[in-house]
């Protein structure tokens, strides 16, 4: 069994209904799921905007003032890419089709709630929708390595130059007789020309886009 469990969020006003979901889940052993159920569109808005670890949404159709399709429409507004899996008590293709069209991963009828292709379904609209962001953050982070490796070729020369010029001016202020006190100032300037010649080479070669966390929500590009 997986030992991550999957979060899962129902939006149902019947209790045997969300007892039922719940019992059968508890059951399934090829995964594992944690389910909170919500008996209404608000309280079910109300528990994605404050849970940021719900994987997917079971979201009925028949619900006390919105619908399962309004309340759908204001999810999608809040979390554009949440997984939702709608279920209904019988097949309405004017209503599958409305709810594939707002995005809605899936499309069950509540008796298949007893069934493998209920927890089936939910596996796999939460394994998509994990290589949908494995494969968005892999393309931001190629774009951020490109955009970052074209700045550095930009400004390569600019710096090349001032830092070279740096590097012979303090050679020759070093071959003169200095004092302790200049000469060990003279160095330590050196040591971060060095150091700053050594970083412009790194982030010129440069091949993966890894950062690590600097202050608060601040990073910086590790070049380690």
């Amino acid at each position: 069994m997986n030992s991550t469990p999957i979060n899962v969020l129902l939006v149902d006003d019947s209790p045997d209904a969300a007892k039922l979901v719940e019992s059968y889940l508890n059951r399934i052993e090829t995964a594992s799921f944690q389910v909170v159920s919500k008996p209404d569109g608000p309280s079910a808005i109300q528990e994605v905007e404050s849970n940021k670890n719900i994987d997917v949404v079971i979201m009925d159709y028949f619900l006390p003032g919105m619908n399962g399709l309004e309340v759908t429409k204001r999810l999608r507004d809040k979390n554009k890419n949440l997984p939702i899996v709608f279920l209904t008590v019988k097949k309405d293709m004017e209503l599958a089709v409305e709810a594939l069209r707002l995005g809605v991963s899936d499309y069950l009828l509540k008796e298949d709630i007893t069934s493998p292709v209920f927890p089936n379904a939910i596996q796999s609209v939460v394994e998509k929708q994990k290589l949908h962001r494995e494969v968005t953050e892999l393309d931001i982070r190629k774009r951020r390595l490109e955009a970052m490796q074209e700045f550095v070729v930009s400004i390569t020369n600019e710096i090349t130059a001032p830092l070279v010029g740096m590097r012979v001016a303090v050679s020759h202020m070093l071959e003169r007789d200095q004092s302790d006190k200049a000469a060990k100032y003279l160095n330590l300037i050196k040591e971060n020309l060095d150091r700053m010649e050594t970083k412009m080479e790194k982030l010129k070669n440069l091949k993966e886009d890894k950062t690590v966390q600097y202050i608060k929500d601040i990073k910086m590009i590790d070049l380690s």
